[in-house]
């Protein structure tokens, strides 16, 4: 019987480690990859500032990382260039609804993987990448479709390259 008990008592004091070593490591990975995402944020804005610029369309520039595999926070950090507003349209406003349906879904903005919710446009011109630690997002509104996409591209590859 008493070998028993210490039998029970090693498997649940062990559990108990490798749980605790788990959350930690997560808790790591997290504060990590937010650590890099605050270290680079500015300079990937720059780059997609440069490719809007080169480009010749205004509009606002966003980028966000989320810590783990389902959106529960994200930090993040947007840029007008040039406009915030233009022709009746809230840059601003629009990229936000890329970036919640990218949260939701964890697929590129206007992927039409499920229907359209409210608050979202179902818009191309954010992309969604997995890193080790969660996931990076970069999006654009302003441009055309193809320029939008292009500029988050350039962002999106340039951060993903530190995580």
């Amino acid at each position: 019987m008493k070998k028993l008990l210490l039998v029970l008592t090693l498997v649940v004091t062990t559990g108990l480690y490798f749980t605790a070593s788990a959350k930690n490591k997560a808790e790591k990975n997290r504060n990590s990859g937010e650590k890099i995402f605050i270290e680079k944020a500015d300079h990937t804005l720059t780059l997609i500032q440069e490719a809007a610029e080169k480009g010749s369309f205004k509009g606002v520039a966003f980028i966000a990382y989320i810590p783990g595999e389902v959106t529960t926070s994200w930090i993040s950090k947007m840029k007008v260039i040039g406009n915030l507003t233009g022709d009746k349209n809230n840059f601003l406003g629009i990229v936000n609804g890329k970036a919640a349906e990218m949260a939701s879904t964890l697929q590129n903005s206007g992927s039409h993987v499920r229907e359209v919710y409210t608050g979202e446009f179902g818009w191309q011109g954010g992309l969604i990448k997995k890193v080790s630690s969660g996931y990076l997002l970069a999006a654009f509104s302003g441009g055309k479709t193809e320029q939008d996409l292009e500029a988050a591209k350039i962002g999106l590859d340039w951060l993903a390259k530190y995580f």
